[in-house]
């Protein structure tokens, strides 16, 4: 009898269990009492999770004691809520959840701060989060997780780079920072690797010309840095890592109060003092550093206004340089001075229109080889826009004027160079209806060397009635002007002399662009974001680089025929409930020039890449798991002539890193390897390495090298042959803190923290 009570009693229990399970119910809705469908529940407590349906209700197992529940949806702030069931069922009633618009706020595509959905240009948008994978020193570097951003190295020696948007030129490529053309000229060579990435809040990208509301350098794409509001900022911040090269980064931060206004000061320091040659080409793998940069921004009620002075002392060449071998001819080596400074803000004037000014300063000091090359630049600029809604008009006018002076040591610049850029534009935004918009607009520039520019644009958006599914068109033209330093800085480091056969006109362009965007909430609580887009960009009066003529040049003109990029890009980011997140991008390229029925492919430029990144995160204890990786194919390389041995293309570039992190209350500690696989290019990068001053190297009477017995290959001093830095398998380990006093609720449009 005793056994079969028991027997029972189990069986009442088991049968009750299931019938009555405990569960957690609720509705999610947003602040304004929309019921919010797609939404994901997930009970960390027992790894559970449900989405809400079309009502907004959801229904969840519970543990038997505590329950951790995480309620995510795309736009808006996660919300964490910690119950305790005992043993009962629970339904928790209206769960509200916040905004986060400023991740989907954007800036670039029309001056204004709009929704990114709502945006009629598509507009890829990074917060600082996206980066934090893998630590990078620089801006420049850490931009390569962009699918179809690529930074492009230009020499072996001093790691000059620039930056490529879909296979195009790095000089086609404009970079702002708070929309201001600051990194240009002079500054695009050497700019780009003092930028911290402290400094950044969000970066937009525009794959395509935007020279309508930008002008020149705007004709393949336009990257917008957008620094941290000191509203926003923590009170303090520090964060630093080392790498098991020696390179050491400090990024410190903190904000002030002033009487009617906030401040913020960033200072960030970079030092690499540790010559390594691992390839035994007798020279640096990496280009040694010393920099510091110092930037303080202010706000005010109806004024931003923002400075930034920065110092860099780099160095790359043989092994036992020093600075005591500066511009001799025992020692090769590239030591380059740069000191910068900017000012730069922005004023609104009434609520419809606003003031936009910028001046920097630009000092080079540099030697290569026996080489000296002294430069200064500095460039103006201001900005007026008025933006009017009329009717269902966005209207936006602007004027614009950008002054450049640019002196330097060179016979080529008699005197010093002033060229006055004043300009117009207009746009109109025209909405059709709630789920169509039309966006169309002009730009007038007068170069004082090139004459009068047009560059008009329109885009069309069309959305579904729940904006799941965006599809957007564009057309629009671009213009680029000749900037000598960045086009002939290759001769300074190298044997080549730089010729120019012409006066090089405007380089103009032609694109058209389809995008297509879909948001997918699954049953699992998974939520896909898919972003595919097919472009195609003719060119006229395309400036090339000709390395085939003569080994011993290059040689510019502008193209007597035309030059088409086309192809297609892919991004597809994931969020999971349980804490998973993918991101993968692939870009496909075809770029071609075309001269007397005769196709070429252009140099340095790949045909495919890839890019991914996956993380994980343990909610107790809070630990996330990065892998990232980055896929880039062959591409065509510059030879010295038909007996050069080297590869005349590249091998595909695989890099993988790992990363771990750990964050306990306002610290995070975080560890890794970078480039796991060891990639580096060839040992024979670089051309008679053992010869840099070419020394036992004969010329011809027209200046092409001859073969000799000591020469047989017809080579001379070359690290123009580069497409990916030597510095190979590195680990690394660093850490974050953040301390703020007392934190206060910002608006939504200016919430997300630095």
């Amino acid at each position: 009898m005793r056994l079969k009570s028991l027997i029972n009693f189990l069986l009442f229990n088991l049968i009750t269990n299931l019938t009555l399970a405990q569960t957690i119910s609720g509705i999610i809705k947003d602040n304004e009492n929309n019921l919010l469908f797609g939404a994901t529940i997930y009970n960390s407590s027992n790894t559970k999770n449900v989405v809400s349906d079309v009502e907004g209700n959801f229904s969840i197992k519970s543990s038997n004691k505590e329950n951790k529940l995480i309620i995510s949806y795309v736009g808006y702030k996660s919300k964490i809520i910690n119950l305790d069931s005992n043993g009962e069922s629970i339904d928790i009633g209206s769960i509200l959840l916040e905004s986060d618009s400023l991740e989907e706020i954007v800036i670039s595509g029309t001056l204004r701060e709009v929704s990114k959905l709502k945006s009629v240009v598509p507009i890829e948008l990074y917060t600082a989060d996206f980066f934090r994978s893998t630590p990078k020193a620089s801006f420049f570097e850490a931009i390569e997780g962009i699918n179809g951003v690529r930074p492009q190295l230009n020499c072996n020696v001093c790691n000059t780079g620039d930056i490529h948007i879909n296979g195009q030129e790095g000089a086609n490529t404009m970079i702002l920072i708070d929309g201001l053309p600051l990194v240009s000229g002079l500054s695009s060579v050497y700019g780009l690797s003092g930028i911290p990435q402290s400094l950044i809040k969000q970066i937009e990208v525009i794959k395509g010309p935007a020279s309508t509301l930008y002008g020149s350098e705007a004709i393949g794409g336009v990257i917008n840095l957008i620094t941290k509001l000191p509203e926003n900022a923590y009170n303090f911040s520090i964060e630093a890592f080392t790498s098991s090269w020696g390179e050491l980064n400090v990024d410190l931060g903190t904000k002030y109060n002033l009487k009617n206004s906030q401040g913020l000061i960033g200072i960030n320091y970079f030092n690499y003092s540790n010559p390594i040659d691992n390839n035994g080409d007798g020279f640096t793998d990496l280009t040694l550093q010393h920099r510091v940069s110092i930037f303080n921004k202010i706000n005010t009620k109806s004024n931003t206004l923002a400075f930034r002075y920065f110092y860099e002392d780099r160095w790359g060449g043989q092994m036992n340089w020093n600075s005591s071998f500066r511009g001799g001819n025992e020692v090769y080596g590239e030591s380059i001075y740069t000191s910068r400074f900017e000012v730069f803000g922005k004023y609104d004037i009434s609520k419809d229109i606003f003031l936009q000014y910028s001046l920097n300063n630009h000092d080079q000091n540099s030697v290569y080889g026996v080489t000296s090359y002294k430069a200064l630049q500095t460039i103006g600029f201001v900005q007026a826009v008025y933006s009017k809604k009329i009717l269902n008009h966005d209207l936006l006018f602007g004027a614009t004027y950008r002054h450049t002076i640019y002196d330097d040591n060179t016979p080529a610049t008699l005197q010093k160079e002033k060229t006055a850029l004043p300009g117009l534009f207009f746009q109109d935004q025209l909405s059709l209806s709630k789920f169509k918009t039309l966006l169309y607009g002009i730009r007038y520039d007068k170069n004082s060397i090139y004459g009068d520019i047009w560059t008009p644009r329109i885009n069309y958006k069309l959305s579904s009635k729940d904006e799941s599914s965006i599809i957007r068109l564009g057309f629009g033209t671009g213009y680029r002007v000749v900037n000598v330093f960045t086009e002939d800085h290759a001769a300074l480091t190298g044997a080549r002399d730089v010729i120019f056969t012409e006066d090089i006109f405007p380089e103009k362009s032609w694109n058209i662009n389809f995008n297509w965007n879909k948001k997918l909430y699954t049953k699992y609580g998974a939520i896909f974001d898919i972003d595919l887009s097919l472009f195609s960009t003719v060119f006229s009066n395309r400036i090339l680089p000709d390395y085939d003529t003569n080994p011993n040049e290059i040689i510019y003109s502008n193209l007597d025929g035309k030059a088409i990029t086309q192809g297609a890009t892919v991004n597809i980011n994931s969020l999971f409930a349980n804490g998973l997140k993918i991101n993968i991008g692939a870009t496909f390229i075809d770029s071609r020039v075309i001269t007397n029925n005769t196709t070429e492919y252009p140099y340095l430029t790949e045909k495919f890449s890839a890019n991914y990144k996956i993380s994980y995160t343990l909610f107790k204890p809070k630990i996330t798991f990065d892998i990232s990786g980055t896929i880039i194919g062959s591409m065509k390389l510059p030879l010295l002539g038909e007996l050069d041995t080297r590869n005349p293309y590249s091998t595909v570039i695989n890099i993988i890193n790992l990363q771990s992190s750990y964050t306990f209350k306002e610290i995070e500690f975080y560890g890794g390897i970078k480039n796991i696989l060891d990639f580096k290019p060839p040992s024979n990068s670089i051309a008679r390495a053992f010869d840099p001053f070419d020394s036992n190297v004969e010329f011809g009477a027209n200046g092409q090298i001859l073969a000799t017995p000591n020469n047989p290959n017809a080579l001379s001093f070359d690290p123009s042959y580069v497409f990916y830095s030597n510095q190979g398998i590195n680990g690394f380990f660093g850490m974050r803190y953040n301390f703020c006093l007392l934190y206060t609720s910002p608006s939504p449009r200016d919430r997300q923290k630095s």
